[in-house]
């Protein structure tokens, strides 16, 4: 295995989003990832519809160039099993609720023992401390904690439900990944391990960068379609005569200029980043009108002649199409089972000048690594039935 990050070798006990999305990021820059995973409570994304061949099409992408072994961790054979793994794996990432590692006997504190270097990444909804720290919670309600939601929708219809998990991925997903390597250089200069606590509310209200830190800072409260850039301003959504939308983004005096003219209302440009809400409201109600005078086709079509910030609003596979994505190499082919098909993914978005390796294959099934890993620890076949025995083995 090569790439950037080709020396750690990661225990991944993650399942659903956050730890996994992180964990496929390490991999996707070359980490050697080993995901272990419950016999009996089994990720709930290999169910996620929908399926491809009989393989959920979320688990494959999600888990795309990671290993699996199958353990079941309420069995001490299990745990002995695990121990022996963080003697070579020495990075884990988890996503329990706190305390339920320890319980299992697989927690920060026993593994440090056997392994000082051990770089352990907790992945929660709330962290390992504060009254919430044993709280259930989805994405939803961790942007609404984090004032997020409150400043993000319509005036006449509150907070909108996002299409995405900006708390799972953009909270989670991203701060574990930046937190682990933090702690891998960390490491490098010092030879000490350490536990990483990453709460998906607190990256989320991270995330109230502009808007919510000055606020936050002015003794403010942001509100729905309040600000520059959440409906307060022309910076917004405009729907086409077919139904379609266009994005713009032209708060620039230069990018207002060509919008204004191509639209032929030259005259808003001195209103456009005006503060009083009825220039506001007039600039609104005027780019509303121009742009429900054409069709998408038309708007794409003028729009892509200059350099405005105005785009097209595009479906996914409009998106995957699209040249600026095609020549970034965004979607890419990853080998099924057996190596004669492959299957369209969504690629690594981070572009090394050396390169990274072609996906080697999509999420494998349960266990399919169990044998060749446990092998590779020093276990016999009897051994290794004898695990099986236990119920330890998945």
């Amino acid at each position: 295995m090569s790439g950037p990050l080709a020396s750690l070798k990661i225990l991944d006990f993650s399942t659903l989003l956050p730890g996994p999305f992180a964990s496929l990021l390490l991999a996707d820059m070359g980490a050697q990832v080993l995901r272990v995973e419950s016999p009996d409570r089994v990720d709930l994304t290999r169910a996620l519809p929908p399926h491809v061949d009989g393989t959920s099409a979320s688990h494959a992408y999600l888990n795309r160039n990671k290993d699996s072994i199958g353990l079941n961790l309420k069995a001490p054979e299990a745990v002995d099993v695990v121990r022996r793994l963080v003697m070579e794996y020495d990075v884990v990432i988890e996503q329990f609720r706190p305390g339920v590692m320890d319980k299992l006997g697989v927690g920060y504190a026993a593994l440090k023992e056997i392994n000082p270097r051990l770089i352990y990444v907790s992945v929660t909804g709330y962290g390992q401390t504060g009254p919430y720290r044993n709280r259930a919670g989805h994405d939803i309600n961790y942007l609404a904690l984090s004032g997020l939601a409150s400043y993000t929708g319509r005036r006449d219809s509150g907070p909108v439900p996002l299409g995405m998990q900006v708390a799972d991925v953009a909270g989670g997903s991203m701060h574990a990944v930046t937190g682990l390597l933090a702690a891998v250089i960390h490491r490098q200069q010092t030879g000490e391990g350490q536990h990483v606590d990453i709460s998906m509310t607190d990256c989320v209200f991270s995330l109230n960068a502009m808007a919510g830190a000055a606020c936050l800072a002015a003794d403010q409260e942001p509100g729905l379609e309040s600000t520059m850039l959440n409906g307060g301003s022309f910076y917004d959504y405009y729907q086409t005569r077919d139904g379609r939308w266009m994005a713009v983004g032209s708060l620039e005096p230069q990018f207002m200029l060509q919008l204004c003219e191509l639209l032929g209302c030259p005259e808003l440009v001195a209103k456009g980043l005006s503060p009083l809400p009825q220039d506001r409201e007039l600039v609104k109600q005027t780019l509303q009108d121009a742009f429900a005078r054409e069709d998408f086709a038309h708007w794409q079509a003028r729009f892509a002649e200059i350099d405005a910030c105005v785009e097209p609003v595009l479906s996914l596979s409009e998106a995957a199409e699209h040249p600026q994505l095609q020549a970034r190499g965004l979607v890419q082919s990853v080998p099924l089972p057996g190596g004669e098909r492959t299957q369209r993914q969504i690629a690594c978005p981070i572009v090394f000048g050396s390169g990274l390796d072609a996906p080697r294959h999509i999420g494998k099934q349960l266990g399919e690594d169990s044998m060749r890993v446990l092998r590779g620890l020093g276990l016999t076949v009897e051994e290794i039935e004898g695990l099986r025995a236990a119920g330890a083995l998945g």
